[in-house]
């Protein structure tokens, strides 16, 4: 199997959206599955798809998407300063705009470092807000999803079933490799 160094491995316009190594398409369908992990709950607070939102509660009807975890779900240490939180409009139009902003940037396959760094923050925040977890004393599957991101922004996993070649040859993400 081919390792894939960050470093090693240029960006092709002829190879859009391809994968040619077992890795590579492990790598470019982990960042499709992470995508949804964040654009599923965006879709389903947004329109109350039923599924942990009942249409009553959806954002478009007034209902606030962070009103149920951080006002119900979160344990100490944090209780206070995610219970000060919970409905805040601020608050709503943060998490709903990260959600959607890391879904789509990692289904693309666009933005995939940018989204990482975003989606660690929001995995750790999520986290503490559980401490301690019910089934762990410290780890749940907010860590475990903070490191598949990490992984997959020091792979360029965009390049890999997405758009993240085509993406990643333009001369102002060339500049700017946070952008990739």
């Amino acid at each position: 199997m081919t390792a894939i160094h960050p470093t090693s491995h240029t960006a092709s316009t002829s190879a859009i959206g391809t994968a040619s190594t077992p890795l590579e398409y492990v790598l470019g369908i982990t960042r499709l599955l992470m995508g949804w992990v964040f654009l599923w709950p965006f879709l389903d607070k947004t329109f109350g798809l039923g599924h942990e939102t009942a249409s009553k509660d959806a954002w478009v009807d007034g209902g606030s998407p962070t009103a149920g975890f951080l006002g119900n779900a979160v344990k100490r240490p944090f209780d206070s300063f995610y219970h000060d939180m919970a409905g805040q409009g601020w608050a709503d139009w943060l998490f709903m705009l990260g959600l959607l902003g890391i879904g789509v940037a990692l289904i693309l396959g666009v933005f995939v470092r940018l989204a990482a760094v975003s989606g660690v923050v929001l995995m750790v925040l999520m986290w503490a807000a559980v401490l301690p977890p019910d089934n762990n004393p410290f780890l749940d599957d907010h860590i475990i999803y903070a490191l598949v991101l990490v992984i997959l922004a020091l792979t360029h996993a965009g390049r890999f079933l997405g758009l993240g070649a085509i993406w990643q040859s333009m001369p102002f993400v060339k500049r700017s490799p946070i952008l990739e």
